[in-house]
């Protein structure tokens, strides 16, 4: 058999995108849109995810399904992890703060659309890996090991937050940190499911949380 290529995997990547396409299609009265946004499409069709999996599973990494990492995580559903960016509404040169790093993925979309980025994990064996593929792939990302309920207050306030596991209520730290007019992106219930939600900041403070889909996360963790 030949060695896989790069054009291979970009018709891997194609195929991933297109499906995408199909699940926005199909759930555009629940997420209030029937496709992707233009510049989140094009970071999904440029961005190498093949190279933020385990090698072992590098086949399989367009497929829509989650798959393990490692330490009892894994990298989101292509779709899930999509959407998630949406509601988030990624604009270049906004400031957003990434609570979950994983491998790398999610901070790598954004940063191809042209947000600052700054993530945190608290698996500090993650966190070097995503560092490292970071400094290959030349993203400018800043990562540091740490409770993501904490968030990262030296570079607040940030314009957008993405939280990649769930928790019972948005974290206060993470409210606090918010830019008014901002938004949160998280999975918020218990351990079995939970529901995606935009959590919105207005001009005054207030606070307005808005239920998209079921969804199945993994917990959030805090650092002892």
């Amino acid at each position: 058999m030949k060695p896989m290529t790069e054009q291979h995997l970009a018709l891997f990547r194609r195929h991933m995108v297109e499906v995408i396409d199909m699940h926005f299609d199909l759930a555009g009265d629940e997420i209030g849109t029937d496709s992707p946004d233009p510049q989140l499409r094009r970071a999904l069709m440029d961005v190498p995810r093949h190279l933020f999996v385990p090698q072992s599973l590098m086949l399989m990494s367009y497929q829509d399904t989650p798959l393990p990492i490692g330490f009892d995580k894994t990298i989101s559903q292509p779709f899930i992890g999509a959407l998630m960016l949406e509601l988030l509404d990624v604009e270049p040169e906004a400031r957003v703060l990434e609570i979950g790093t994983g491998l790398g993925y999610q901070a790598a979309v954004m940063a191809d659309m042209g947000a600052e980025v700054f993530s945190v994990e608290v698996v500090e064996e993650f966190a070097e890996a995503a560092k490292a593929r970071f400094g290959v792939l030349g993203y400018d990302i800043e990562v540091r090991v740490g409770d993501g309920s904490r968030g990262w207050l030296e570079h607040a306030p940030f314009d957008r937050i993405l939280v990649t596991a769930a928790a019972e209520d948005v974290p206060s730290a993470l409210v606090d940190q918010l830019e008014p007019g901002g938004r949160i992106v998280i999975p918020i219930g218990g351990k079995e499911v939970q529901q995606l939600s935009v959590v919105e900041k207005s001009a005054a403070g207030g606070v307005q949380t808005r239920e998209i889909m079921p969804v199945r996360f993994t917990e959030l963790e805090v650092a002892a």
